[in-house]
């Protein structure tokens, strides 16, 4: 019996697909350079009581599964490199508890950050966490992402309160809870948040909200250069202005954002700030901002207080990378992803593009530096041994710096497959503990094998 006829035993055939255009959907990813491998079947539950099925099924059977959000992992999170099952979660995609005077949520995991905000807004909160693609609230847990709010409200770490988990065996499991703090034993939350779907399936997911602040005011501050560009943001920074969003793009993506949207940037190193809070507060800080770029040589800046024209501006960052992609549409982007301390951003950024240009790519840099998290991106040819290799060693090269002034190989989109090795360099000495507690959670490793570990 093949693997989704034996399915049919626990759930209805209408969920169950091994259909050739959902095979191949599920194959791969929608911004990863990864080489596609199928799954065997896609199943695509609509509660906690099937994804318990499922995962006893699979359990027993040593079949492997692969949780499946929206697909916008870039380091191949989704990709199911061993076959198995590919578990789609777009039919779980409800609030399934709002408390707005408690400023909690319960969601599951197919339900998008756009789809929760929308909801919320007619209660004065938002979801702060934004990365920039509609992603799922599952998958945005399980790599611990980040995105433009996070210098002011943290990345999902920060937000994530509790969880209900299914374990590999089919062992329905909650941690945290509605509380915005607890001190009750060994904090099993945080373990999951950034998993990768190594230990356990989400089914619900709890988080903190936030009051959308009063007033809000973004501004666009245009530099000579990026070493200056980065200079600028880390003293907006160290000011101590309540500052929401620092986003830094090169002038190889500002002309692509002007491509792909029909803008007219100027074609130069540009930061992208917001303020908000009260409006004597978001004034002042606009002002002082001004005054710390003028002084790192901004030759323009513009700042819009108009909800429209704020979203206008935000979307020109929010689809650079899409914008980049477009430059190369027969390539794949291959994205860095380190984070630095603040105070490395600068020398980081110059760095990076040095790297770049030494081996002839024609890279563009984008990111969240208010925190010290930056990509690099370059179109890749996963076909072309040569261009892999030279884009590998821009990788490499870029981690390295990270990593010899304490950074991390990944601020934002996580391990998957494609950093393995980087992993191992980061926390080489942690890696056996890490490896014991993928080994209580899920003794047969079923749960994304070849994620995180090697050899996994």
């Amino acid at each position: 019996m093949d693997l989704a006829s034996a399915l049919e035993d626990i759930l209805p055939e209408d969920r169950i697909s091994a259909a050739s255009e959902e095979i191949e959907r599920h194959a791969g990813g929608i911004f990863t350079y990864h080489a596609p491998h199928q799954p065997d079947v896609v199943v695509f539950p609509e509660s906690r009581e099937e994804v318990v099925e499922v995962l006893r099924f699979a359990s027993g059977r040593g079949v492997p599964v692969v949780p499946y959000g929206r697909g916008s992992s870039l380091e191949g999170h989704a990709i199911p490199t061993r076959g198995g099952i590919s578990l789609d979660f777009r039919r779980m995609n409800h609030i399934v508890g709002l408390r707005p005077d408690d400023f909690v949520a319960r969601g599951e995991p197919g339900l998008t950050h756009g789809g929760l905000n929308a909801a919320l807004k007619e209660h004065g909160l938002f979801f702060p966490v934004d990365p920039g693609w509609d992603a799922s609230l599952g998958g945005m847990t399980a790599t611990n992402a980040s995105g433009t709010n996070a210098v002011r409200y943290g990345a999902m770490r920060d937000q994530v309160l509790g969880l209900e988990v299914v374990l590999a065996d089919g062992t329905l499991m909650r941690t945290g809870g509605m509380a915005m703090k607890s001190s009750a034993g060994y904090n099993l939350t945080a373990l999951f948040v950034g998993s990768e779907g190594t230990l356990g399936v989400f089914t619900e997911i709890t988080l903190r909200l936030q009051a959308i602040p009063e007033k809000a005011v973004a501004a666009r501050a245009v530099f000579p250069d990026i070493e200056r560009a980065g200079r600028a943001a880390v003293a907006v920074i160290r000011s101590g202005m309540l500052v929401g969003r620092v986003e830094l793009v090169d002038e190889r993506t500002i002309g692509a954002v002007n491509a792909y949207k029909g803008t007219d940037y100027t074609v130069s190193p540009t930061l992208f700030l917001e303020f908000s809070g009260s409006e004597a507060a978001v004034e002042s800080d606009a002002r002082k901002a001004q005054r710390i770029c003028g002084s790192e040589g901004c030759q323009s800046f513009e700042s819009e207080e108009d909800e429209a024209a704020r979203e206008k501006l935000w979307e020109a960052r929010h689809e650079a990378a899409l914008a980049v992609k477009q430059l190369n549409p027969d390539k794949m982007p291959m994205t860095t992803d380190v984070c630095v301390p603040v105070s490395s951003l600068p020398g980081a950024l110059r760095e990076a593009r040095r790297t770049i240009e030494s081996y002839g790519l024609e890279g563009a840099i984008l990111g969240h530096v208010g925190d010290g998290n930056y990509h690099a991106v370059f179109a890749v040819d996963p076909d072309d041994a040569e261009d892999m290799e030279r884009t590998e060693k821009v990788n490499a090269e870029i981690v390295g710096y990270a990593l010899a002034r304490g950074g991390t190989c990944t601020g934002e989109h996580g391990i998957g497959f494609g950093k393995t090795k980087y992993l191992e360099q980061e926390h080489g000495d942690s890696l056996p503990f890490m490896r014991q507690i993928k080994h209580l959670a899920d003794p047969r490793n079923i749960l994304n094998p070849g994620k995180l570990f090697s050899d996994a």
